[in-house]
């Protein structure tokens, strides 16, 4: 954590963020006037689309069947470690992007670049107020290394996961045109690193935005559509509400029909998601920013 530069982590499983999740972090830093560089969990990957492939293929055949994205071999977790603490200590450090498609090719405008590869790496953006990480592995520990404690707000954007395994379905089926078997055959492949990796970050969160559908998604194999947030309430944690300030009253009267299911977490509309978090974001990550600037 550091009291100059700090960093903001948003922690979620692949093809939770959505653009309302988005839309309200920028909706804040923008009223707020916060300068950010932005950090995308998927440029961490060790292996370029194509690499990928070629090593799951080889720790197959090593009996390996549990090698993915969600575990360290895959990731560059000491490279994100130390860029949290470089940022930190100095405000410095380098990033890369990872180009998703066509369109993220044609907006880098490098002809030697395909879909599924990097780009090279580069400075941040100097004199910007915050950090920010989206991705999977924000909050991430093993054996050599520890995230959170590098980070000063840690956000998780949790789908229940039956609810998330619909959006990775729909998502590889109809936009990447994978086979429903070739999708579940990955959800299973990664389930050993989804649960050593993934789900203890947010135990260490400071606050969750779990989406719990309201309709019926007991098998997720056979789900027509992906809910709507309409059709989900978000069950918001505080881990720590009074180190964190929070005002429930001021919340709840200005998200209507919310309530508090616990004494550290309040249930909302699935609609009113994205005014909760510019709520939250504001009471949270503001004062974060503004003592940093108090401290430049």
């Amino acid at each position: 954590m550091s009291a100059k530069h700090p960093i903001l982590a948003v922690v979620r499983p692949s093809g939770a963020g959505t653009p309302m999740v988005r839309d309200a972090f920028d909706h804040v830093f923008r009223r707020q006037n916060i300068s950010v560089a932005r950090i995308e969990g998927e440029s961490y990957h060790r292996f370029s689309r194509s690499d990928m492939l070629e090593e799951i293929t080889r720790a197959a055949g090593q009996g390996n069947n549990n090698f993915s994205h969600f575990g360290p071999e895959a990731n560059l977790f000491s490279d994100l470690e130390n860029l949290f603490r470089s940022y930190g200590d100095s405000g410095c450090g380098k990033k890369r992007s990872y180009l998703h498609s066509d369109e993220d090719v044609a907006k880098y405008g490098d002809p030697d670049l395909k879909p599924g590869e990097f780009t090279p790496w580069q400075d941040l953006p100097g004199d910007v107020d915050l950090l920010m990480y989206e991705g999977l592995h924000g909050c991430v520990a093993t054996k050599d290394v520890d995230l959170a404690p590098l980070v000063d707000l840690k956000i998780g954007i949790v789908p229940v996961i039956n609810l998330e395994w619909i959006q990775k379905i729909h998502r590889d089926t109809h936009q990447r045109g994978y086979s429903e078997e070739a999708v579940i055959d990955t959800i299973l492949r990664r389930m050993h690193d989804y649960v050593h990796y993934l789900i203890p970050q947010f135990e260490r969160t400071d606050i969750n935005f779990q989406t719990v559908p309201v309709v019926d998604t007991s098998d997720p194999f056979v789900a027509m559509d992906v809910p709507t947030l309409d059709e989900c309430v978000v069950v918001i944690r505080f881990k720590d509400p009074d180190k964190l300030d929070i005002d429930f009253p001021y919340l709840m009267s200005e998200i209507h029909g919310s309530w508090m299911s616990r004494r550290n977490s309040i249930v909302i509309q699935g609609g009113k998601l994205g005014l909760a978090m510019e709520l939250i974001m504001t009471m949270t990550l503001c004062p974060i920013v503004r003592k940093s600037k108090l401290k430049s």
